[in-house]
Protein backbone atom coordinates (compact mmCIF):
# COMPACT_ATOMS: atom_id res chain seq x y z
CA UNK A 1 0.00 0.00 0.00
CA UNK A 2 1.51 3.87 -1.14
CA UNK A 3 -0.97 5.69 1.41
CA UNK A 4 -2.47 4.67 4.67
CA UNK A 5 -5.29 7.77 4.29
CA UNK A 6 -5.89 11.41 3.18
CA UNK A 7 -5.46 13.05 6.12
CA UNK A 8 -6.65 16.82 5.82
CA UNK A 9 -7.12 19.31 3.03
CA UNK A 10 -5.10 22.37 3.57
CA UNK A 11 -6.88 26.12 2.65
CA UNK A 12 -4.81 29.47 2.35
CA UNK A 13 -7.38 31.85 4.00
CA UNK A 14 -6.89 35.65 4.67
CA UNK A 15 -9.48 35.87 7.34
CA UNK A 16 -8.96 32.82 9.26
CA UNK A 17 -12.01 33.82 11.98
CA UNK A 18 -14.52 34.26 9.18
CA UNK A 19 -13.25 30.80 7.40
CA UNK A 20 -13.52 28.92 10.86
CA UNK A 21 -16.65 30.37 11.31
CA UNK A 22 -18.05 29.68 7.50
CA UNK A 23 -16.40 25.87 8.94
CA UNK A 24 -18.27 25.87 12.41
CA UNK A 25 -22.24 26.67 10.65
CA UNK A 26 -21.37 24.20 8.60
CA UNK A 27 -21.09 21.46 11.03
CA UNK A 28 -17.18 20.75 11.22
CA UNK A 29 -15.49 21.07 14.36
CA UNK A 30 -12.29 23.04 15.51
CA UNK A 31 -9.74 20.89 16.73
CA UNK A 32 -7.30 23.43 17.64
CA UNK A 33 -6.10 26.63 16.68
CA UNK A 34 -1.87 27.25 16.68
CA UNK A 35 1.22 29.46 14.90
CA UNK A 36 3.45 27.91 13.28
CA UNK A 37 7.06 29.12 12.19
CA UNK A 38 10.76 27.89 12.47
CA UNK A 39 12.99 26.38 9.83
CA UNK A 40 11.45 23.14 9.74
CA UNK A 41 8.24 25.14 8.01
CA UNK A 42 10.41 26.79 5.76
CA UNK A 43 12.15 23.85 4.19
CA UNK A 44 8.63 22.12 4.33
CA UNK A 45 6.86 24.37 2.45
CA UNK A 46 9.71 26.22 -0.11
CA UNK A 47 9.61 29.60 1.38
CA UNK A 48 11.83 31.63 3.68
CA UNK A 49 10.76 33.11 6.83
CA UNK A 50 7.29 31.59 7.31
CA UNK A 51 5.19 32.92 10.07
CA UNK A 52 1.46 31.95 10.11
CA UNK A 53 -1.68 30.65 12.58
CA UNK A 54 -3.56 27.29 11.21
CA UNK A 55 -6.72 26.20 12.35
CA UNK A 56 -7.54 22.59 12.52
CA UNK A 57 -11.13 21.76 11.57
CA UNK A 58 -13.18 18.44 11.45
CA UNK A 59 -16.02 16.88 10.31
CA UNK A 60 -18.71 15.20 13.18
CA UNK A 61 -17.62 11.89 12.05
CA UNK A 62 -13.82 12.63 12.84
CA UNK A 63 -12.69 11.37 9.17
CA UNK A 64 -12.58 14.40 7.08
CA UNK A 65 -10.02 17.15 8.27
CA UNK A 66 -9.20 20.57 6.86
CA UNK A 67 -6.42 22.77 7.93
CA UNK A 68 -7.13 26.54 7.77
CA UNK A 69 -3.74 28.75 6.98
CA UNK A 70 -3.24 32.27 7.41
CA UNK A 71 0.24 33.48 6.15
CA UNK A 72 1.61 36.46 8.24
CA UNK A 73 5.00 35.94 6.49
CA UNK A 74 5.80 35.99 3.21
CA UNK A 75 2.00 37.25 2.46
CA UNK A 76 -0.26 35.11 0.37
CA UNK A 77 -0.71 35.69 -3.16
CA UNK A 78 -3.90 35.68 -5.12
CA UNK A 79 -3.62 33.01 -8.43
CA UNK A 80 -6.27 33.71 -9.82
CA UNK A 81 -9.27 35.97 -9.54
CA UNK A 82 -11.35 36.28 -6.63
CA UNK A 83 -14.65 34.62 -7.75
CA UNK A 84 -13.00 32.48 -9.99
CA UNK A 85 -15.39 29.68 -11.51
CA UNK A 86 -15.96 25.91 -11.16
CA UNK A 87 -13.83 25.39 -14.26
CA UNK A 88 -10.57 26.87 -12.98
CA UNK A 89 -7.94 24.40 -13.26
CA UNK A 90 -6.96 23.21 -9.72
CA UNK A 91 -8.59 22.47 -6.61
CA UNK A 92 -12.49 23.82 -7.31
CA UNK A 93 -14.32 22.65 -4.32
CA UNK A 94 -14.55 20.27 -1.52
CA UNK A 95 -17.82 17.83 -1.07
CA UNK A 96 -20.01 18.08 2.21
CA UNK A 97 -22.92 15.53 2.79
CA UNK A 98 -25.42 17.21 4.41
CA UNK A 99 -29.29 16.01 5.79
CA UNK A 100 -30.99 19.22 4.52
CA UNK A 101 -29.35 21.08 2.28
CA UNK A 102 -31.80 24.04 2.48
CA UNK A 103 -31.23 24.75 6.06
CA UNK A 104 -27.33 24.60 5.26
CA UNK A 105 -27.88 26.92 2.50
CA UNK A 106 -29.76 29.33 4.66
CA UNK A 107 -26.93 28.92 7.74
CA UNK A 108 -24.20 29.58 5.42
CA UNK A 109 -25.78 32.65 4.01
CA UNK A 110 -25.38 34.25 7.26
CA UNK A 111 -21.47 34.14 7.27
CA UNK A 112 -21.86 35.98 3.59
CA UNK A 113 -21.97 32.54 1.23
CA UNK A 114 -24.13 32.50 -2.02
CA UNK A 115 -25.04 30.19 -4.08
CA UNK A 116 -22.86 29.88 -7.53
CA UNK A 117 -25.50 28.14 -9.58
CA UNK A 118 -28.35 26.53 -7.88
CA UNK A 119 -29.80 23.05 -6.27
CA UNK A 120 -30.57 21.01 -8.51
CA UNK A 121 -31.51 17.17 -8.25
CA UNK A 122 -29.71 14.15 -10.20
CA UNK A 123 -32.24 11.71 -11.05
CA UNK A 124 -33.87 10.09 -7.92
CA UNK A 125 -30.97 10.10 -5.79
CA UNK A 126 -29.20 13.42 -4.69
CA UNK A 127 -30.35 17.30 -4.26
CA UNK A 128 -26.78 19.28 -4.98
CA UNK A 129 -25.22 22.60 -5.06
CA UNK A 130 -22.14 24.57 -5.22
CA UNK A 131 -22.05 27.36 -2.46
CA UNK A 132 -18.76 30.42 -2.61
CA UNK A 133 -18.19 31.13 0.77
CA UNK A 134 -15.13 33.18 2.30
CA UNK A 135 -12.31 33.88 0.10
CA UNK A 136 -14.29 32.31 -2.63
CA UNK A 137 -14.09 29.14 -1.44
CA UNK A 138 -16.34 26.37 -3.40
CA UNK A 139 -18.29 23.91 -1.58
CA UNK A 140 -20.09 21.26 -2.84
CA UNK A 141 -23.60 19.84 -0.64
CA UNK A 142 -24.96 16.71 -1.82
CA UNK A 143 -27.92 15.93 0.39
CA UNK A 144 -29.64 11.76 -0.22
CA UNK A 145 -32.58 11.17 -0.93
CA UNK A 146 -34.39 8.84 0.58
Amino acid sequence: MTIQRMDHVGIVVDDLKAAIAFFTELGMELEGEMPVEGQWVDRVVGLDGVRVDIAMMRTPDGHGRLELTKFHTPAAVRAEPENAPANILGIRRIMFAVEDIEDVIARLRTHGAELVGEVAQYEDSYRLCYVRGPEGIIIALAEQLN
